[in-house]
């Protein structure tokens, strides 16, 4: 059961947020949707799903990124969930970068997180369902993401290829096996076994990829963004792209951060880009 908790007009469309009992995460979820102008039963829609990162909700990227009037022009419904189960019983650390507001986007193996932390199969299988459901939009997906966002968006869309269209991702932790953030969530997640690790990790998922399984593939990164040498790496990733003729298409923009105003910059390539192979 879905719950309507607020109703915005916007662009012509609708920006909706809801909360419902969620069986992937044993907790409650909230996840936001915005409708174009005309979505609707016998005019139904294709879907973005957009995924945020550490510390974020549903609420950042229809706030800050300014996508709803491109998404509104195409024709693209958006929806992007929250971060990670929340609640009082849901498992959690006093810091940033773990627990609450930073799922990462995996099923976590480890107590006490395995209880709720099962964001993977939430985006990949639970919300989809949900979505399809009470909604006016297709089968057709697409999926996107920043940061943690853009390493889940990657993952999500290289483990399940033929299930969306197309991916891309702004400033996304490519590479987490060999970075801090990536150490720290999945030592706690999934334990100290890293072949499991893999399984969350762009750059070894792609090494695996067959070309019967390539989709296109958009990074967009600042190269003034503080996190870029230390987290990201996106040029482990593209090395991989390069090795087994992967389409990624990497666009290094000078002077950007890790910021909104990055994604509000770029924002409606990444919409057009997928729009091109939603509607094909």
């Amino acid at each position: 059961m879905l719950d309507n908790l607020s109703a915005t007009k916007v662009n012509g469309g609708w920006h909706k947020q809801y909360s419902h009992i969620s069986t992937s995460t044993h907790c409650q979820m909230r996840f936001a949707i915005f409708l174009p102008p005309g979505a609707s039963q016998t005019n139904k829609v294709p879907v973005l799903y957009w995924l945020s990162g550490l510390t974020c909700t549903d609420e950042n990227f229809m706030q800050k990124a300014g996508a709803l009037k491109k998404a509104a022009e195409l024709g693209i419904a958006i929806v992007a969930p929250d971060t990670s189960p929340r609640g009082d019983n849901v498992p959690d650390q006093d810091s940033y970068d773990f627990g609450q507001g930073a799922g990462f986007y995996l099923n976590a193996t480890q107590a006490p997180y395995n209880t709720h932390y099962n964001m993977y199969d939430y985006i990949v299988h639970e919300l989809p369902a949900l979505v399809e459901q009470h909604f006016p939009v297709t089968t057709k997906k697409a999926i996107s993401g920043h940061s943690m966002g853009g390493h889940g968006a990657m993952v999500i869309a290289l483990r399940n290829p033929k299930s969306y269209t197309s991916v891309s991702a702004f400033s996304p932790i490519t590479n987490p096996i060999n970075c801090p953030w990536g150490h720290k969530a999945f030592s706690l997640y999934l334990g100290d076994d890293q072949m499991k690790w893999a399984n969350y990790d762009s750059c070894e998922l792609m090494k695996n990829t067959s070309s019967d399984d390539f989709l296109p593939m958009r990074v967009d990164q600042g190269d003034a963004d503080s996190f870029l040498i230390d987290q990201l790496k996106p040029e482990n990733l593209t090395a991989v792209a390069k090795q087994i003729n992967f389409p990624l298409t990497l666009h290094m923009q000078a002077g950007y951060d890790h910021s909104y105003y990055f994604i509000s910059s770029f924002i409606d390539e990444h919409l057009s880009f997928h729009h091109s192979h939603l509607r094909s």
